[in-house]
C-alpha cells in the first residue's frame, strides 16, 4: 500500500502514514473474524463462540477511536495534501463502516444467544441466511483487499456484487414471509431470523461503501451515488 505514496521529506510523516495503514488493517482483519465467528455462532449456537464476538466488540471500538484520534493528530501536525488527504479521509470514512460491520456481527450474536436461550434450536432458513453472509462476507473480504492493494477494479468488482446480494436478500424475505402467514407460531423465532439477515445484507452494504472509499483514494473522484457503469469507467479507466 506504501507504494502507492510518494517518500516525503520527514520520515516521521512517513512512519506516521504507515502506523494509520497498519492499524486500519488490524481492525479490518478484526471486523471480519467477527463477521465470520458471528455466523458460525447462529450456525452451531456455541456461546463461548458468541462470548468471544461480544467481547472483540469493545476492542473494535477502541480501535475506532483510536484510529480517528490518529488522522485528527496527522491532519493537525502534518496537514496532509493531494493522494496523503484522500488517504486520511478514507481512513476517516472506512474505519467508520469497518465499526458498524463489527456492531452487526455483535448484534447477530446477541440475537443468536437470545434464539438458543430459548431452546428454539432449529433455525428456520438457516441455509439461505448462511448463503446470503456468505455473500456479504465475501464482498467484505474483496473490498478490504483492494484497500490494501490499492485496486480500484477490484473496488468497482464489489459495488457491482451488491445487486446479487440485494436479490437474495429480497428473496428470502419474501419466503420468511411465507412461513409466517402459514405458520402464526412461528412469527417470534422467524422475525429474529429476518432481523439477521437483514443484518447480513447491511454488511454488504458496508462493504461497499469501503469499495467506494476505495475508488475515491486511487482515482480521487467519488463514484457513490453513480451507475455501476460510470463506476467501472471511473475505477478501471
Amino acid at each position: 500500500m506504501a507504494e502507492h505514496f510518494s517518500e516525503h521529506i520527514s520520515t516521521q510523516f512517513d512512519a506516521d502514514l504507515n502506523a494509520i495503514r497498519t492499524q486500519v488493517m488490524a481492525m479490518a482483519g478484526l471486523v471480519e473474524e467477527q463477521v465470520r465467528l458471528s455466523m458460525k455462532a447462529l450456525a452451531s449456537g456455541d456461546m463461548s463462540i458468541i462470548n468471544q464476538v461480544i467481547a472483540q466488540e469493545q476492542k473494535v471500538n477502541a480501535m475506532h477511536l483510536e484510529l480517528d484520534d490518529m488522522c485528527v493528530h496527522m491532519i493537525a501536525r502534518r496537514q496532509p495534501a493531494a493522494s496523503d488527504l484522500r488517504l486520511v479521509m478514507t481512513v476517516i470514512k472506512s474505519v467508520e463502516d469497518l465499526e458498524s460491520i463489527g456492531d452487526k456481527a455483535h448484534k447477530i450474536c446477541l440475537r443468536a444467544k437470545s434464539i438458543f436461550d430459548s431452546g428454539k434450536m432449529q433455525v428456520p432458513k438457516f441455509q439461505e441466511v448462511n448463503h446470503i453472509a456468505t455473500l456479504a462476507l465475501d464482498m467484505l473480504t474483496r473490498a478490504l483487499d483492494a484497500f490494501a492493494r490499492l485496486d480500484s477494479a477490484s473496488a468497482a468488482e464489489v459495488i457491482a456484487a451488491d445487486e446479487q446480494l440485494d436479490q437474495e436478500y429480497r428473496a428470502l424475505q419474501r419466503q420468511l414471509i411465507t412461513v409466517m402467514m402459514e405458520d402464526p407460531r412461528s412469527i417470534s423465532l422467524t422475525l429474529d431470523i429476518l432481523w439477521i439477515a437483514k443484518a447480513t445484507e447491511r454488511i454488504g452494504d458496508l462493504a461497499v461503501n469501503v469499495a467506494e472509499h476505495v475508488v475515491y483514494l486511487v482515482k480521487g473522484r467519488d463514484v457513490r451515488h453513480k451507475s455501476q457503469a460510470e463506476v467501472d469507467a471511473i475505477a478501471k479507466g
